[in-house]
């Protein structure tokens, strides 16, 4: 999908509501940031490192069977936001989160949410691929053994199966299960984890840069993988190419200095961005 040169508009601060004004504790997403049929949403959710402000007043759904693409500069909050969703700012001390995140209504912040059953209905791909030091199948067998998932080896075989066949590796893996999963290429690893995150049954998936440290027909992979994946997850996933988020998703958010600034169809984002912060970082003008 070819990224359009949006159309140019004459933008004049204080007119209308689409400057955040940040500085002065002003500010409006603008778009909207509900989705039709939503999986999650989160409600004027504030992050906090200690004394650093790092997600300010941020309200967003995931749709389901939805692809959203969160892009914005280094530092605008990304990252910060997708881990609040699985509750992975729980190890860090210094965090606070405030608002309000709900998984299907339910509040993933109340003390009644088991953390563990929590991940698992939201899985993560990192970055960098980080498969554990196992077998390639018991990479994908070890959610479900600790979950329960398999009554006996041979349940346990299928599943392990079917989320390789659906991580697009089986046909390349299924002669040598027994072999380091750290033993495969970049790409293969990477899909190695995304086999295990899917193996729990997940609801949502999450992806911080899946593709950043991979070539370009391993990045192919993944992406046509994650145009897969969205017919039985919803998928959230952080980028800093904003092509991968035109081929990838249907929504698109735009973070800004831990606000956001505006979210849409992801079409509309990249041919009539409506807030010129997100005009000047597609163009180019920063970033």
């Amino acid at each position: 999908m070819s990224q359009s040169v949006p159309k140019t508009k004459t933008h004049v601060p204080g007119e209308t509501e689409n400057d955040l004004s940040i500085g002065e504790g002003k500010h409006k997403t603008v778009g909207d940031y509900k989705a039709k049929e939503p999986i999650f949403q989160a409600r004027n959710v504030n992050v906090y490192y200690s004394d650093n402000h790092a997600i300010k007043d941020v309200s967003l759904d995931v749709g389901v069977n939805q692809v959203i693409a969160l892009i914005g500069p280094s530092g605008c909050g990304k990252s910060t936001f997708i881990r609040c969703l699985n509750r992975m700012n729980d190890t860090i001390d210094s965090a606070r989160i405030t608002g309000e995140i709900l998984l299907d209504g339910e509040d993933i912040y109340s003390r009644a949410m088991d953390v563990v059953m929590l991940r698992a209905r939201v899985g993560i791909v990192f970055q960098k691929p980080n498969p554990f030091p196992k077998s390639i199948f018991d990479n994908v067998a070890y959610g479900p053994r600790i979950h329960g998932l398999a009554r006996n080896r041979a349940e346990l075989d299928d599943i392990v199966q079917s989320s390789l066949e659906r991580a697009g590796l089986w046909s390349e893996v299924k002669d040598r299960l027994t072999d380091p999963g750290t033993g495969l290429s970049g790409g293969q690893q990477q899909r190695l984890c995304i086999a295990r995150t899917i193996a729990v049954g997940p609801e949502v998936i999450l992806m911080d840069e899946p593709c950043s440290a991979l070539d370009p027909i391993a990045t192919a992979r993944i992406e046509d993988l994650i145009d897969e994946l969205k017919q039985n997850f919803a998928i959230v996933i952080v980028t800093h190419s904003m092509q991968q988020a035109a081929r990838v998703s249907q929504r698109t958010a735009y973070f800004h200095l831990g606000y956001l600034a505006e979210v849409g169809d992801t079409n509309d984002i990249f041919t009539n961005p409506q807030h010129k912060l997100t005009e000047d970082y597609i163009t180019g003008r920063f970033g």
